[in-house]
């Protein structure tokens, strides 16, 4: 299948064109119209390293329901014990310059560049990205960001300073979402990191329909707040 040259104007072709890959698109810039555009219809940035930048809709999708969320016994018994404090959306900026510096197994450097900090941090300040903070003595130990849109919600990435930090973050978070309504959490690629949590892979076909009806409903604009 070919791989499409975004043109200058905000439009992406069918996520079923995309490559075996997920590969679909090469091209365009990060607005935030852009990014709300490719998200709403199942696609995302995964920039790489001497290319342009590249847009993905993989299928299978990892995705992970709200009502699946699974916990270890020691990451519950961490989480009742009350060590962290989370926050959300107190230190975005902090939470996106962490996971961008966080060293990832196999991977050398970060996609998250600084043109990708640059178009987050936009969509954060109009209330369309958010972070879950993991905090500890007053430092940020860990947390994750990601985009909302609707009832669902596009995980990116996260960070761990100390033990647990981002988990805490993260299954906190799941739990608010869970609170609101929200029909899921698309963590994009298969990870074993997120199959531990209860996240699994459905067809893009199967994704593409569920995202449809999440958009139906309203998108929870940010800053959002814990408690």
């Amino acid at each position: 299948m070919p791989v499409y040259q975004l043109p200058e104007e905000i439009a992406f072709p069918e996520p079923s064109e995309a490559e075996p890959d997920g590969l679909l698109a090469v091209g365009g810039d990060l607005s935030p119209e852009r990014l709300l555009t490719a998200y709403s219809i199942g696609i995302f940035p995964w920039p790489h390293e001497g290319w342009p930048m590249l847009w993905f809709s993989p299928d299978p999708r990892m995705v992970l329901f709200p009502d699946e969320l699974k916990l270890s016994r020691s990451l519950r018994q961490t989480i009742r014990k009350e060590r962290f404090e989370i926050r959300l959306d107190t230190d975005f900026a902090g939470v996106i310059a962490a996971c961008a510096k966080a060293k990832r197994p196999g991977q050398r450097g970060t996609w998250i560049t600084k043109e990708m900090k640059k178009a987050y941090t936009e969509l954060h300040e109009l209330g369309f990205a958010h972070s879950a903070e993991a905090w500890l003595d007053g430092k940020l130990v860990g947390g994750a960001y990601g985009v909302s849109l609707g009832a669902a919600y596009f995980g990116e990435s996260m960070f761990a300073l100390e033990p647990d930090a981002s988990k805490v973050a993260f299954a906190t978070l799941v739990g608010r979402l869970k609170e609101w309504g929200f029909h899921f959490v698309d963590a994009q690629v298969h990870t074993a990191h997120l199959e531990r949590f209860g996240a699994r892979q459905i067809p893009r076909e199967d994704y593409l329909r569920r995202l449809e009806e999440a958009l139906k409903l309203p998108t929870r604009r940010g800053p959002w707040v814990q408690g």
